[in-house]
């Protein structure tokens, strides 16, 4: 009995522990990314910029951390352009209207999507110091982001910027209790609503992501970005046992749209990247989705309701 309670405990830990990366381990993206804004849109990167923003349950009332790994641009992680010579801005926004703000939720860096209060700002260029490693912001009082009665939490925006340079910034984030641990905190979440990540160079690697369907959502249009047909973009749901939308080859966009059946609002859908059998390595791709009036849809890292199973009945197909 006692090996059962401290296997069971192992697991709960395990499980905890996964839960505040972002990327979260079900989405199996091995990277966010962020190019220099003198790179060439042909690598991967629309618009040089990712917002991400932070959502922290209203009883947590404890300090908190946001964690970046491997902020530079330099060494075995980051994908350089003859020599490494990017700067990447990252900063740290609270207070009213920072993710309320029209512009905040936008999917390209235009207006007011500084929108909030700047609680901490940090450059980075090549710097072995942070290169493999973890750099902290904070602490901050949850009180310090802005309230939202429709989550029921504080929100915090944390926007990686490529000021300088043409080389890729490939890193990731933890939302911790601690400053020099990662430490999850229980029922807190991320969302983006635009994904610029790295793909895995691996054939046998799915990445997903899980854009969320709100209530009134009829139709969705998915936007993809210099996929460089690596393979396929298969969306499942709770509706839907696997789809195929139409994907990018390199340096633009492909659009599809899918009609949103009544089982699915109110829950989230999964897009699987599923890769060629032949490698295409160091591949680098945007994503976004709108609803039918233009709105985009937040992708969050743990996705809401759970990974969506399909649960319609599957049909099997005699042979001969």
């Amino acid at each position: 009995m006692n090996k059962l309670i401290y296997t069971f405990t192992l697991l709960i830990i395990c499980v905890l522990g996964y839960s505040q990366p972002v990327p979260n381990v079900e989405e199996n993206i091995p990277y966010l990314m962020t190019f220099g804004n003198e790179s060439a849109t042909d690598w991967g990167d629309d618009d040089f910029s990712q917002a991400f923003f932070f959502q922290l349950p209203e009883e947590y009332d404890q300090p908190f951390f946001i964690r970046v790994f491997d902020p530079d641009t330099g060494g075995e992680i980051d994908e350089i352009r003859g020599e490494f010579n990017t700067r990447c801005v990252f900063e740290v926004f609270g207070g009213a209207g920072n993710w309320s703000d029209p512009a905040a939720k936008e999917t390209s860096p235009v207006g007011n999507y500084k929108s909030g209060t700047l609680l901490a700002t940090r450059a980075f260029a090549e710097n072995p110091r942070y290169d493999n490693q973890w750099f902290t912001f904070g602490p901050y009082n949850p009180a310090q982001g802005e309230y939202s009665e429709e989550f029921g939490s504080y929100i915090f925006k944390v926007i990686c910027e490529g000021v300088s340079g043409d080389d890729g910034n490939m890193y990731r984030y933890y939302l911790s209790t601690s400053a020099t641990e990662n430490r999850p905190i229980e029922d807190a979440n991320a969302f983006a609503y635009e994904y610029s990540f790295r793909m895995h160079n691996d054939v046998e690697e799915v990445a997903h992501i899980y854009p969320y369907l709100e209530e009134g959502t009829v139709s969705v249009r998915i936007r993809n970005f210099d996929w460089d047909w690596d393979g396929n973009i298969v969306v499942i749901s709770v509706a839907r046992q696997g789809q195929e939308i139409k994907i990018s080859g390199e340096d633009f966009w492909a659009d599809d749209e899918l009609t949103v059946q009544d089982e699915e609002i109110k829950t989230s859908m999964d897009f699987r990247f599923v890769k060629a059998s032949s490698l295409v390595r160091n591949n680098n791709v945007v994503v976004n989705v709108r609803n039918q009036f233009g709105d985009a849809l937040r992708f969050y890292s743990i996705p809401l309701g759970g990974v969506p199973k399909y649960k319609g009945e599957v049909e099997f197909i005699p042979i001969g």
